[in-house]
């Protein structure tokens, strides 16, 4: 071996491990520890970077992994601690090993360090692209059959591969800490680690979140169902392995309460073009004659349209409506029967692909332009002629797509619709956890919206939904927008009577300010109520109805929206600001209007 500082510290054993846990979130306790290689302290070559650099510019790669395996390996069967250990290792540098020591040279090590070979994990860490993914997949086979188990680190950076993951069916797969990094305030993030569980549950893997730091990441991580975790919330790197779970990381598991999961902040739509029902319409050329056309709208009567094609590109449209005007005139079948139809074709269609989003179609609808709502558009897939769309089915799939996504995310607020409302009381009803449903509705809303118009009304609604946010405990207290002035939040929190009172008190002074002075000098405005009688209207305030749910006493988020839509309307008859209704027995669902809320 070539006389360097890398060799030296590798020939004269100066590399050591620390040893970090990874803990069980479902059963809350120690799981194993992974062996961390670090060189001498106070030198250059102390941290895990600067060591692989030397080795990557000393050539020194392999002999430098086999080290640390041996010294990871020797420190571990030294200690007998509890648990597996998870050993890193690179693809090739593991398939270096077999080829030049046999498959026997790791079972000699384990059972001359007096290690059980199935307390060891060989944590595949890729830095290089996998040359010979068979040849690998063998060689872990063989590992596998002496009762050494497989984990995959990294996945997500961009170097562990999905074929990986399949070919190798490892025991473990370690997720990215870029992924778990803030997980409770990035929906996106949480979409993926989701996506992740599935593919994890075909494979027969458990998942390690890396890189756990903060107790909220702990909390979504735990209540996603992620089987083991690993990071400096968890327990920090040291020479001695850990005994005992860390208190802190202990209470957060150990919480009845559940996380509040993080929800895309604005309205998500999800309809696409090719769920729409399109028209299978004929076509015709430049060359079709004026009679031609003719039969074939006659021949089918709900035909608005027709596409012109030049071979199997679509060039232009004619609108039926138009060109029956036109052919019905005196003598136009005489003159212009037999010659092209070319006088009545719109040179300029709206030409959609099919994998287009429905939303994006609006413009169709605020045109200007109104022939294209009249004429419909021609719907194509990769260029070519699939069907015709109306604007009559476009204004229908819009709407549909909009009240969809609105049962998401509330398009006003942004804030949960009921789909999440309803996933979020689920949640809680399941861990049995202690919660209390409050339902918040404004108590003159209407004759306020009536007399000051839709977008002053619309500024009430967003003022109540940033006042309530404020009040809310992130981590554990859900709010969301029913819909209109009707919003519910699900607290977790201990003061959750104190939350309320504030809200209301809050909101009822801040309001004031979206009245004029005259509304605000008089303590209401005159308006119409809902027969039409004009009367005097008190300035809006906001009622509170809240139902406190014990453990284990509801199974279904309708009995609970229920009882929460009873003491709303309990708060507004006795005129509370906030109002405490006894949860005595579930409710018939079909009785309240909770019901259609969250439907």
């Amino acid at each position: 071996m070539a006389s360097s500082p890398l060799a030296h510290v590798i020939e004269s054993g100066q590399l050591y491990p620390v040893f970090q846990p990874i803990v069980s979130m479902e059963a809350v306790s120690l799981f194993a520890h992974e062996a961390l290689i670090r060189g001498p302290v106070g030198t250059a070559l102390h941290t895990p970077d600067a060591l692989l650099k030397a080795a990557a510019q000393e050539g020194l790669g392999y002999e430098l992994e086999y080290a640390c395996v041996v010294a990871a390996l020797k420190t571990w069967g030294q200690l007998q601690a509890p648990g597996r250990v998870f050993v890193n290792i690179s693809a090739n540098a593991l398939t270096q090993l077999f080829e030049e020591r046999g498959p026997q040279n790791l079972l000699s090590l384990l059972r001359n360090l007096k290690i059980v070979p199935r307390m060891l994990v060989l944590e595949i860490t890729e830095h290089e692209r996998v040359a010979d993914m068979d040849h690998l997949a063998g060689i872990v086979q063989r590992i596998r059959s002496v009762g050494v188990a497989l984990a995959l680190d990294d996945f997500g950076d961009g170097r562990s591969s999905l074929r990986l993951w399949s070919q190798l069916r490892p025991e473990f797969v370690k997720i990215d800490k870029y992924f778990t990094k803030a997980i409770s305030e990035h929906a996106d993030k949480l979409k993926t680690l989701q996506a992740l569980q599935q593919i994890a549950s075909i494979f027969g893997t458990e998942l390690v979140a890396e890189g756990i730091e903060t107790a909220e990441d702990l909390r979504v991580l735990r209540d996603l169902g992620i089987t083991l975790g690993q990071g400096y919330f968890l327990g920090h790197p040291d020479r001695q392995p850990t005994r005992h779970l860390d208190a802190q990381a202990y209470r957060v598991l150990r919480e009845r309460q559940i996380a509040v999961l993080p929800e895309l902040t604005r309205a998500v739509t999800h309809g696409q073009l090719r769920h729409v029902a399109l028209l299978n319409a004929p076509t015709v050329t430049n060359d079709t004659s004026n009679d031609a056309l003719a039969e074939l709208f006659l021949a089918q009567p709900d035909l608005h349209a027709v596409a012109v094609m030049d071979a199997e590109r679509p060039v232009g449209l004619i609108n039926r409506a138009q060109f029956i005007n036109q052919y019905s005139k005196l003598y136009y079948r005489e003159v212009w029967g037999r010659k092209p139809c070319v006088a009545h074709i719109n040179y300029e269609p709206r030409l959609i692909e099919r994998n287009h989003s429905v939303d994006d179609l609006i413009g169709i609808l605020t045109s200007q332009d109104q022939r294209y709502l009249a004429d419909g558009f021609i719907v194509t897939e990769n260029g070519r002629y699939v069907g015709l769309g109306t604007g009559e089915q476009l204004v229908r799939s819009v709407t549909e797509t909009r009240i969809e996504a609105a049962r998401h995310a509330n398009p006003l607020t942004f804030l949960p619709g009921n789909i999440p409302i309803s996933q979020h009381m689920e949640r809680l009803l399941r861990k049995q956890a202690r919660f209390v449903a409050c339902y918040a509705d404004l108590n003159h809303f209407k004759p306020f919206n009536d007399y000051y118009g839709y977008w002053r009304g619309d500024e009430m609604i967003r003022l109540l939904a940033r006042i309530a946010l404020e009040h809310c405990d992130p981590q554990f207290d859900f709010l969301g927008h029913v819909g209109g002035d009707d919003f519910i939040v699900l607290f977790q929190s201990p003061d959750w009577r104190e939350r309320c009172e504030r809200l209301v008190q809050e909101f009822n002074t801040r309001s004031l300010a979206l009245f004029d002075d005259a509304a605000r000098e008089a303590g209401g405005i005159q308006a119409e109520d809902r027969q039409g009688v004009e009367r005097f209207f008190p300035c809006t305030t906001l009622s509170v109805g809240a139902v406190v749910i014990e453990a284990g006493r509801f199974t279904r988020p309708e009995e609970v929206a229920n009882l929460a839509a009873r003491a709303k309307h309990d708060a507004k008859l006795a005129g509370l600001g906030v109002f405490e209704r006894v949860a005595e027995r579930p409710v018939a669902a079909s009785v309240t209007e909770a019901t259609e809320d969250l439907s």
